[in-house]
């Protein structure tokens, strides 16, 4: 008898330990979006549009977006924006000490906006963001396109 109560009770444990891990999510979106963050953050090259920009802002939002926005020294402002659930695919170009990241969309989904520039301000359309990036690894643009896939993934279910 002590046998099957010790046997009811392991499985009982296990099946109980299996009900919790079922509903657990083991990454969440927020640790994408942070790994995400911290990898454009780290790697991001000023250095290569110093000439012409005064400051930048480089954002993933927990709400899926991806919002880059150059402040040029001539006072222009160019604001690029998509959701990434849009991602498609990334190119890198350069060497591990200096490149650009082109992040491609499925579409025409990236919003383009530019103000006070010369020409006026203008609103559009295009299908990748060009980011450079500096002492790049394969690992670290491996893991960049794995948190943009999985962020991808989860929010289009």
């Amino acid at each position: 008898m002590k046998k099957f109560t010790l046997h009811l009770k392991t499985t009982s444990i296990v099946a109980f330990s299996t009900f919790l891990l079922a509903f657990t999510d083991p990454d969440s979106i927020e640790q994408y979006v942070g790994s995400l963050q911290k990898s454009f953050t780290d790697h991001y090259d000023f250095s290569q549009e110093s000439d012409h920009i005064k400051r930048y802002e480089l954002n993933i939002t927990n709400n899926g977006f991806c919002r880059y926005k150059r402040y040029f020294s001539n006072g222009k402002t160019e604001y690029f924006s998509f959701k990434l659930a849009k991602f498609k695919d990334m190119d890198y170009s350069g060497s591990n000490a200096s490149g650009k990241l082109y992040l491609h969309t499925k579409g025409d989904d990236v919003i383009v906006q530019t103000y006070k520039d010369r020409g006026g301000d203008v609103d559009s359309m295009a299908t990748q963001i060009v980011i450079p990036l500096k002492n790049v690894e394969a690992e670290d643009l491996n893991l960049i396109k794995d948190n943009l896939l999985k962020i991808c993934s989860n929010q289009n279910p």
